[in-house]
């Protein structure tokens, strides 16, 4: 069950908190886990709602690194309640992610959604992010979501393998099932 994550801190105004959506505890990883639909791209403002709502899920968040084609200042700290969190950037991250690290409960990588981002798009993003075993990186999700404007239409030759009776979790939900017998496909 995907667990979608709107709680605002008590330090942190109403109109300021988390939006998440993070991937369930399950033994199936995938290339992420969850993701975020920041309400602005000041990372000043959007990380201490990111990490004090993630801190109490994941253990104290402490490093976050994010890549600066998304974002046009990044401060090197953010202070959350209780510590300060460190925020670098490599520009061959990946720019639909971010990275967050936790000393006591290690890596995250997690969809960062544009805030401009419609909100059915949004929700989208969101629930195909934060499914457990997904192969579907935050470049190859976000990209699906612009040409088709739907990332349930980027199955394509996984059909095939769903419907002739592969193992493989599909990111976007079960499959039509396997074809009858004798339908020549």
């Amino acid at each position: 069950m995907t667990m979608l994550v709107e709680r605002t801190p008590h330090h942190v105004a109403a109109g300021l908190s988390a939006r998440l959506s993070l991937t369930p505890h399950t033994a199936l990883p995938g290339q992420l886990d969850g993701a975020w639909w920041p309400r602005s791209r000041d990372l000043a403002v959007e990380l201490p709602a990111l990490c004090a709502t993630l801190d109490s899920a994941w253990g104290r968040i402490t490093n976050i690194t994010v890549n600066p084609a998304r974002w046009p200042l990044i401060p090197r700290k953010v202070p959350v309640t209780g510590h300060t969190v460190h925020v670098g950037w490599f520009s061959e991250q990946d720019p639909d992610k971010v990275i967050l690290l936790s000393r006591s409960m290690g890596r995250w990588d997690l969809l960062v959604i544009p805030p401009e981002t419609p909100p059915a798009a949004a929700a989208r993003l969101m629930t195909a992010a934060a499914l457990p075993g997904s192969v579907l990186t935050a470049g190859a999700l976000m990209a699906a979501e612009a040409v088709t404007g739907s990332t349930r239409d980027v199955r394509g030759g996984e059909d095939d393998w769903e419907t002739e009776g592969g193992a493989c979790m599909s990111p976007f939900g079960p499959s039509a099932g396997p074809l009858p017998a004798g339908s020549g496909g």
